[in-house]
């Protein structure tokens, strides 16, 4: 704010990374624990893999604001669109309508306030309107005894435990590191989501360095670590939205305070509790749709397929998380499926891994050709080769690590980059018979 003299900048929105949370508990600290038995360890290894994660964020952030400017905007902002509306918005849907009577009172203010700019009554602000209101049918209706009550039991003294710094994470290190290739990737996409929420904040007028926000996170990751964290941070997809809310440069500020403050308290279950799921699900997928607008809207309209294209990953992820989720709850697994059905797990699992590498690289390469520059669609091809190779997109392994080309048992892979490999071939046929002609 000082620097552009401006009092309606919006911060970027921040805190813990959501994928690498399920990643490392399933990942990392799951496997060591059963592994050895002992938690203490188990957590100190996820410290020092939660540190190793900010040292490389570290040095990838210098190159932050050269790759915002390499990358098209459509390829920017596409890949996050596909994460906002069918991860952000999606997700949050299903809770919706799980309590439509709480769920659809809310989405529909939201949508009235929020998207049509609508005034309510008394100038209330539109996503505070819809929680009261969505919160007040909720409890009246447990109060009435028609429906749930969700609130959490208080802790029994409140007592303030302050996370502070710690290397209880060295002795161990070596033992860390070879987690590191499931945490890699994970780091990875972080980083490309900060450049992608970077351009994502400029498009909405607010003029941030990709470096700064990459180091920001790079930093508050590792500090994490040394304070006993096993979670990576990242700044989140919503700059737009919450700019359209009237959220300003405290926001962030005031919520780091509420949560870590809860947290150190152990007040946060009740907090959260308070709040019913159905009626603060809607301003999630207010986020998801201003998100996805914003990329079509602040993209030139010829590289809208680009954008479209870019959602295709992300609908593998979708799809995966949902079927696993199912499998689990009827107690089976991807072997109990049919042999056609294990076959087409197998695809979405390599679609859906690493899908945020994958939607930028695909939205670059479709720009490219629109824009009819074929060489530089080759090259694009040519680094998803090497990608696929070392597993940054389209990894074979369940957890989505990564792994080097050479090791046995990894023939998918190759087959893969030769594929991209023969389509770089062919778009430099293409653009060599199209100079010529």
């Amino acid at each position: 704010m000082r620097r552009t003299g401006r009092d309606d900048v919006t911060a970027m929105p921040f805190g813990i990374d959501t994928p690498s949370l399920f990643g490392l508990v399933f990942g990392v600290l799951g496997p060591v624990m059963l592994l050895t038995g002992d938690p203490v360890f188990a957590w100190k290894i996820g410290m020092g893999v939660t540190v190793a994660m900010g040292g490389l964020k570290l040095v990838l952030a210098f190159a932050g604001d050269w790759v915002r400017r390499l990358v098209p905007r459509a390829a920017l902002l596409g890949s996050i669109a596909g994460v906002a509306v069918l991860l952000i918005a999606f997700l949050p849907s299903l809770k919706v309508f799980a309590d439509p009577l709480v769920g659809v009172t809310s989405l529909t203010i939201v949508l009235v306030a929020l998207v049509g700019r609508v005034r309510l009554p008394g100038g209330l602000p539109g996503a505070f309107a819809a929680v009261l209101a969505g919160g007040a049918i909720f409890w009246i209706r447990a109060a009435m005894g028609a429906g749930p009550a969700s609130l959490a039991a208080p802790p029994a003294s409140l007592s303030l435990s302050i996370p502070w710094p710690t290397l209880a994470w060295a002795p161990v290190f070596g033992e860390a590191l070879p987690y590191l290739s499931l945490a890699a990737p994970f780091a990875l996409a972080t980083v490309i989501g900060g450049i992608d929420n970077t351009e994502s904040a400029i498009a909405a007028g607010d003029e941030y360095r990709a470096r700064d926000i990459l180091l920001t996170e790079a930093v508050a990751t590792m500090a994490a670590g040394l304070c006993g964290g096993v979670v990576q941070n990242t700044p989140y997809i919503g700059h737009p939205a919450y700019k359209a809310m009237g959220a300003r440069a405290g926001y962030t500020l005031a919520t780091a305070i509420v949560i870590g403050v809860g947290a150190a308290a152990g007040a946060v279950s009740v907090l959260v509790s308070v709040l019913p799921e159905a009626a603060v699900a809607p301003i999630l997928i207010f986020i998801g749709l201003e998100i996805t607008a914003q990329a079509f809207i602040a993209s030139p309209p010829r590289h809208a397929p680009a954008i479209a294209i870019s959602f295709v990953p992300a609908v593998a992820a979708l799809v995966l998380i949902e079927l696993n989720q199912f499998l689990a709850a009827a107690g089976r697994s991807v072997t109990d499926l049919s042999a056609e059905g294990q076959a087409a797990f197998r695809s979405l699992l390599v679609l859906g891994n690493g899908f945020v590498v994958t939607a930028l690289l695909w939205g670059w390469a479709l720009v490219s050709i629109v824009d009819g520059r074929l060489g530089r669609a080759a090259a694009v091809f040519g680094a998803c080769a090497a990608a696929t190779l070392f597993g940054l997109m389209h990894s074979p392994l369940p957890s989505g690590a990564l792994f080097w080309p050479w090791r046995p048992g990894h023939a998918e892979p190759m087959i893969l980059a030769a594929a991209y490999v023969g389509g770089a071939g062919l778009l430099l046929l293409f653009g060599r018979t199209r100079a010529a002609s």
